[in-house]
């Protein structure tokens, strides 16, 4: 097969790989720490013991994404310097300090207080312990915020210019707040704080089902819905300004999303295709269902555009993105998830300004509740497909307008690159299915109520007692 002898092909399946495995761990570990954050807030405030328990149940999901996820991103950033050298020696006076400070500041900052925050309830004081939790988390968002600013500048290049085929820095900042970078950052912030929340609901939503500690669970469901009520609907419309800046700096991509193989001029109204099925030989879509002028609606609110919507057909194919069905319904696959989390939030919201989620009837709402279920993977589902049109989308650049991803791959042999690709798959699968089983093996434990209470006494130890049954509350195991 041609595609076996092509270095470059490999290289970016290989990247490919790893990106989208990594992406998986970090994505729950940013949003969660915030959540984390919450519930010991809310046990300081209230010293309600449920919230106590939540911050140590819900931590034991945390470590074990921040440890798969460290296992999996070094290997990844590696790459850089073995199958892209040469575009790390073109960008690496900006490119390489923005990974340097997403190494230095945010992870080294998140694992330096993972340990006070894991082992430390009855070591130091609860504020300084609380304190502990904001740097976890706040740590996992600012790597996220070095990670979207060194991705954004590959997006639209800014604050310097390429001389002799490497990029000289004038402006730091300029090439830091690059046109794509505040939307790119806000859009995966929220993107991952929407994943967790729908993850932590789904596994409460879960025990619900279950009847497993269901006044415990309702809890934790309803302090995720509290936040997603705003975060959901802000989701929506930061990913709709992300879409205008894609129609105004990144048109070809836009043509990718939307399946335009001919030009709208500017003042026209432009249709939009609900699905397609777009066809590079034929240079057209085999069958697609359109909406009249909807397309200026969705990009500027109005039904004709300021700005002409450009076809693929008005570049060469070598400068268009390919693996146009990949693009085109991933684009739709995240849209459509979105809505869905926000059709959800106010389902849920509805039914617990009615009384229906409290901790006596909400194991009545099973249709609700197994729609939780159902939404704890979409997130995951949503932020691959996102990072699919971002970056396949991007194509045939590496660096969008200025260097050739063929240009940007180290002169490596095509059976090396094979056979890292070959070991990173195997790897990465004994990885994915330890993940599963000790993850599935926490959720089916429960959390533990006979945990020491900081600032609380022990109770003395019975062996009858039901308050030292680690996977019951008192309650439930006098039934």
């Amino acid at each position: 097969m041609e595609f076996l002898s092509n270095t470059v092909a490999l290289s970016r399946m290989q990247f490919a790989l790893t990106a989208t495995f990594h992406m998986l761990w970090p994505v729950l570990t940013t949003g969660m720490g915030i959540y984390l954050v919450i519930v010991e807030a809310l046990w300081l405030k209230t010293r309600n013991r449920d919230y106590y328990y939540h911050a140590r149940f819900w931590s034991k999901l945390y470590v074990l994404n921040f440890g798969i996820g460290v296992a999996t991103g070094i290997p990844m950033e590696f790459q850089f310097g073995t199958n892209w050298a040469s575009f790390s020696e073109a960008t690496g006076d900006f490119f390489g300090s923005i990974i340097g400070f997403e190494a230095s500041m945010a992870f080294m900052l998140e694992a330096g207080f993972l340990g006070i925050m894991l082992f430390g309830w009855e070591r130091v004081n609860s504020v300084i312990h609380l304190f502990a939790t904001v740097m976890v988390a706040f740590g996992a968002n600012l790597s996220t915020f070095w990670i979207l600013t060194a991705n954004s500048w590959m997006q639209t290049p800014s604050g310097g210019e390429f001389i002799d085929g490497k990029f000289v820095v004038r402006d730091f900042f300029e090439a830091m707040f690059s046109p794509f970078m505040l939307n790119s950052v806000l859009h995966m912030f929220f993107a991952t704080l929407e994943t967790s929340l729908f993850v932590i609901g789904g596994i409460s939503a879960w025990y619900i089902l279950n009847q497993r500690n269901s006044e415990f669970f309702a809890k934790s469901l309803k302090v995720v819905l509290a936040v997603a009520i705003a975060v959901a609907p802000l989701q929506i419309y930061i990913g709709h300004l992300s879409g205008e800046q894609v129609y105004h700096y990144q048109p070809t991509k836009l043509a990718a999303m939307e399946a335009q193989w001919n030009t709208t001029p500017a003042g026209q109204g432009a249709d939009w295709s609900l699905v397609a099925w777009p066809n590079e030989k034929s240079e057209k879509n085999d069958w697609e269902i359109t909406v009249p002028n909807a397309l200026g609606y969705i990009l500027e609110f109005k039904q004709k555009l300021s700005e002409p919507v450009r076809g693929l057909k008005s570049w060469q194919p070598e400068d268009r993105p390919h693996l146009l069905p990949l693009i085109y319904y991933a684009f739709r696959i995240m849209i459509a998830i979105g809505f869905f989390f926000a059709g959800l939030m106010l389902w849920s919201t509805l039914q617990w300004l009615r009384g229906k989620l409290s901790g006596e009837t909400i194991a009545q709402q099973r249709w609700l509740l197994r729609a939780w279920v159902i939404a704890a993977p979409l997130g995951y589902i949503a932020v691959e497909s996102g990072w699919i049109v971002r970056c396949v989308g991007r194509q045939p650049w590496t660096v969008y307008g200025q260097i050739r991803t063929a240009d940007a791959a180290s002169n490596l042999p095509a059976q090396t690159v094979l056979s890292s690709l070959i070991v990173y798959a195997a790897i990465y699968s004994l990885l994915f299915v330890a993940a599963l089983f000790f993850g599935s093996r926490i959720i089916r434990r429960g959390p533990k109520f006979d945990l020491p209470i900081p600032g609380e006494e022990k109770p003395p130890i019975e062996t009858d007692s039901a308050e030292h049954l680690p996977n019951q509350r008192p309650a439930e195991a006098q039934q």
